[in-house]
């Protein structure tokens, strides 16, 4: 009788923009002990995906592991896996990216590690029917998705032996199911539990293979792990159960297994990813209904995995709706995609542009789940510092480090309205006309820096938990518990931090505030306008061509009405214009405020902005006010300051400064903004920004017009 193959394969990873000492920590927490383990068992064949931002840290700081990977990828010992090289999602890719990276990943491992690589690693399984002909383009021959995208075509538990075969016009793939069963179990059940599942799996239901593969963190990486996998030795002992099982069942790689197998079916997948993914897209409402629902069936007594095929999340694709802040980011790297794409030659340059442009690629800080992903503001950072640093390659290509000031119209993020982009040597400024003619991307070209990067503070659906949870974190004996069903919170009072932004973080922000508005209930989201402007879309005055040495000029207006004191409606209109030098990292917002009614107006009206230099408690990121000697001027104080003429930012760490100058004297808000999200580790407080809102007191006649500038420049300072 054949013996049941266990195709056993693990995911190492860390996202780009990761700090090193994170890379360094997990090697020795569980990328080398993995291995030290593995290599006791020479008759176990195994399967291992490094992605290319370890790759890169393992070559430049244990290149001996490479030699280690290389020599038991040379006996047979351990299959290799493909990917795409900076862990991109393929399916969100322009085509010639997607196969680009791949073909980036498949050269390295065949001069680092001397084998030709079959299959691949699908970054979070994301799965669109396209895919087998893009992997088809990379010469790839099979690839791993979870259980779920099979249920989602009507299979069951019990025909998910082996692999299946699909395609796409024409063009083959082999598709291995991942047992979610084994994936919940390994490491954390005994593995004695684990080989009854396989013999079960051998004998009552007929399987010729079965598949593991998920995260090589949770072998002494995840929270908790290493003292189970190593100290606890649960990693020995799962090799040594496999090693002695005797001949029913055997390790193996998935290339060997093609070779000996034919496939199970054919198959046609839906556009899907593991359960969790899936629920994680959805958005908070109908997160919250789709938790209702498995909650009232469980109640029941029906399990919701019996019907799988009809109970499903979203799709990944959801949080380019669900988080703006994910949208502008892969609509920045389509847009710097495209802009390669028109380069003719193919020089150091275009070639250096595109392993940029590769790495802002990477998918991590794209979304949001169990890890803090799109929450984690240094992972934002490093995807745009990559996508702004290819820009800058095109543009010294392009026009050979002497670049003009450039003005383009175009619905960049992709909502149904023009957005404006002005760009000159030093600055990048993306305009959002329909969206209270607000700045949402400030980019300081110099250092690849998007200023604007800060994250709207948003309701969760765990933030249930929070509410509802116990304010600490019980002591657990005995097995560790999956990330999945870990409840930690990092510090007390984190339900209390809750608040939710009406508006998305965008800077040139306008308000006309209510009298009851406070500094708490501003910070808090909680406050009242006057007047529908924040948010709200102004008009757009016809662009005109740039000159040289002449100030460029973008003229937005919106007339609305805002309550008076009589709580009466009296119409006004706004009027501002950003002026932008041509070659300096600097700009001018003229305000026009004109009282359109018949009474006259108190006017409470203020301009909102977020910048971030991503650490809020860092000694060497302070806000400065001059001629003010501040008590607390941490980036993630607060305070309120009268008559500011001048207010700005300093980063010692990046070595330069952010200033904003008011042409007449304003009172300043100012305050971190902070979101509540979940990560591996546990419910967390993270700082992404901060807020300041400069405002003023206006009173005007009928028909007067008040008129007020913000000048905003970034310069260099000491690093």
């Amino acid at each position: 009788m054949k013996p049941l193959k266990f195709l056993f394969g693990i995911h190492n990873h860390q996202p780009v923009g990761n700090f090193g000492h994170v890379f360094e920590e997990n090697f020795n927490k569980c990328y080398r002990p993995y291995f030290d383990i593995l290599q006791k068992f020479p008759k176990l064949k195994t399967t291992a995906h490094f992605s290319g931002p370890l790759l890169e840290w393992i070559q430049s700081n244990h290149p001996d592991f490479i030699k280690r990977l290389r020599d038991l990828a040379g006996e047979g010992r351990l299959e290799i896996l493909s990917g795409g090289f900076y862990e991109p999602l393929l399916s969100i890719l322009p085509e010639e990216d997607a196969i680009g990276q791949i073909e980036m990943m498949n050269a390295f491992i065949q001069e680092e590690f001397g084998v030709k690589p079959e299959g691949l690693w699908l970054a979070e399984r994301i799965w669109t029917p396209s895919l087998p002909r893009i992997l088809a383009k990379a010469d790839i021959r099979y690839t791993l998705i979870d259980d779920t995208h099979f249920f989602y075509s009507g299979l069951e538990a019990s025909d998910l032996n082996g692999f299946y075969i699909t395609e796409q016009l024409g063009h083959p793939l082999y598709v291995f199911p991942i047992s979610k069963e084994l994936r919940y179990s390994i490491p954390f059940k005994q593995p004695e539990d684990i080989l009854a599942w396989c013999r079960y799996a051998k004998d009552e239901l007929g399987f010729d293979g079965v598949t593991y593969g998920d995260d090589g963190e949770k072998f002494g990486g995840w929270p908790d792990t290493y003292q189970w996998v190593y100290n606890e030795h649960w990693l020995e002992r799962f090799f040594s159960a496999m090693n002695d099982a005797g001949d029913w069942i055997q390790m193996d790689t998935f290339s060997s297994f093609i070779d000996s197998h034919t496939a199970t079916g054919r198959v046609y997948l839906p556009m899907a990813s593991y359960d969790e993914m899936m629920e994680w897209s959805l958005n908070t409402s109908t997160g919250l209904k789709f938790q209702e629902l498995k909650s009232e069936l469980e109640e029941k007594g029906i399990a919701p995995e019996r019907y799988k095929v009809f109970l499903r999340g979203g799709q990944w694709n959801n949080f380019l709706t669900k988080y703006e802040e994910s949208n502008n980011l892969h609509k920045k790297m389509l847009y710097v995609s495209k802009k390669i794409k028109t380069l003719q030659q193919d020089s150091q340059k275009t070639r250096s542009a595109l392993r940029e442009l590769y790495r802002g690629q990477c998918n991590c800080a794209q979304w949001h789940g169990m890890f803090g992903g799109l929450y984690l503001n240094y992972l934002r950072h490093a995807l745009y510092n990559h996508l702004i640093a290819a820009e800058n390659l095109v543009d010294d290509a392009v026009y050979e480090n002497s670049r003009p000031l450039t003005v383009e119209q175009t619905d960049f993020n992709l909502d149904g309205h023009d957005e404006v982009i002005v760009s000159n040597q030093a600055i990048n400024a993306y305009f959002a006309p329909a969206y209270g003619g607000s700045l949402f991307e400030l980019d300081y070209r110099p250092l690849c820096f998007n200023l604007n990067n800060v994250l709207r503070r948003r309701e969760e659906t765990y933030h249930q938990t929070i509410r509802h949870a116990q304010s600490h974190d019980p002591e657990g004996e005995g097995e560790p518990q999956s990330i999945h069903d870990r409840v930690h919170f990092k510090e007390d009072g984190l339900a209390d931090r809750l608040f939710y932004d009406p508006y998305e973080r965008y800077s040139f922000m306008d308000h006309f505030l209510s009298s009851e508005t406070t500094f708490e209930l501003f910070e808090q989201g909680r406050y009242e306008e006057s007047g529908k402007f924040s948010g709200a879309p102004y008009s757009l005055q016809p662009l005109s061509p740039p000159q040289a040495d002449k100030e460029y000029l973008v003229n937005l207006v919106r007339k609305d009405s805002v309550k008076n004191k009589e709580n009466t409606f009296v119409p006004i209109q706004l009027q501002k214009t950003f002026a932008f030098s041509t070659d300096q990292a600097e700009f001018r917002v003229d305000y026009q405020i004109t009282n359109c009614g018949q009474k006259a107006l108190d006017l409470w009206f203020g301009v909102e902005n977020n910048f971030t230099l991503l650490a809020g408690d860092a000694p060497d990121r302070n806000v400065f006010i001059p001629g003010l000697n501040l008590e607390d001027s941490r980036l993630g104080s607060r305070g309120e300051h009268f008559n500011v003429e001048q207010i700005g930012l300093r980063d010692d760490w990046f070595g330069f400064q952010l200033t904003l100058s008011f042409s007449r004297p304003a009172t300043v808000w100012r305050f971190p903004v902070e979101s509540v999200s979940q990560s591996e580790d546990g419910f967390e407080r993270t700082y992404q920004g901060s807020c300041l809102l400069s405002h003023w007191r206006l009173y005007l006649e009928v028909e007067e017009i008040s008129r007020l500038s913000i000048s905003l420049k970034v310069s260099p300072g000491d690093k």
